[in-house]
């Protein structure tokens, strides 16, 4: 079926693309891909990325053709591309903060890092030393074995419920602790 886009029902393309015909298809893809690949361009300024994105969208139109219910096929195609794009867009920025937030910048503040790391260590260390006998134990097989709850009880034999109690305890101990000295939880989850 050859389409001519000035006199073809526009309600026909996504008809026939929902009853698969992969001729229809190419020729809405080729049709729209330059629209599409400018929208995403705009906001990317990434040919590749760009591309990616415009692809990705007519993959998904292709497979989900069945269930997808479109009045405006252009319209339907321009807002895809754009979710995708700022889908991207964001995936990439969080991607990189974290990179920029794991790696260090340089030596120097590798340097600072570590000293850091081992300061805070120490520091929570001689917090958990301090703990009673049996709360420290728990805290210890816990986090610095990584046995479970279920382990440690069967170990001990305490319940479960001891176990829970112990560690909540020492976590609170080490919050109000850190806390002190301007640590946030988000440290606890290392330990």
């Amino acid at each position: 079926m050859k389409v001519l886009f000035d006199n073809f029902d526009k309600k026909q393309y996504v008809t026939a693309i929902k009853n698969g015909d992969k001729e229809v298809f190419a020729q809405v893809y080729a049709y729209y891909w330059k629209r599409l690949l400018a929208i995403s361009f705009q906001h990317t300024n990434d040919k590749e990325m760009a591309e990616e994105i415009v692809q990705d969208v007519f993959i998904s139109l292709w497979q989900r053709r069945n269930i997808l219910e479109i009045e405006h096929l252009s319209s339907y195609l321009a807002t895809a591309v754009k979710f995708s794009t700022f889908k991207m867009l964001h995936r990439t920025r969080r991607q990189e903060m974290i990179r920029d937030a794991v790696l260090p910048k340089n030596d120097h503040q590798l340097d600072e890092e570590v000293i850091d790391a081992r300061f805070l260590q120490e520091y929570v260390d001689g917090i958990v030393e301090k703990l009673p006998e049996r709360c420290r134990l728990v805290f210890q097989l816990s986090r610095k074995d990584q046995k479970s709850h279920q382990e440690i009880a069967k170990e001990l034999h305490i319940s479960e419920k001891a176990v829970e109690a112990n560690i909540t305890r020492a976590l609170k101990v080490l919050r109000i602790n850190l806390r002190r000295v301007g640590f946030s939880l988000f440290f606890l989850f290392f330990i």
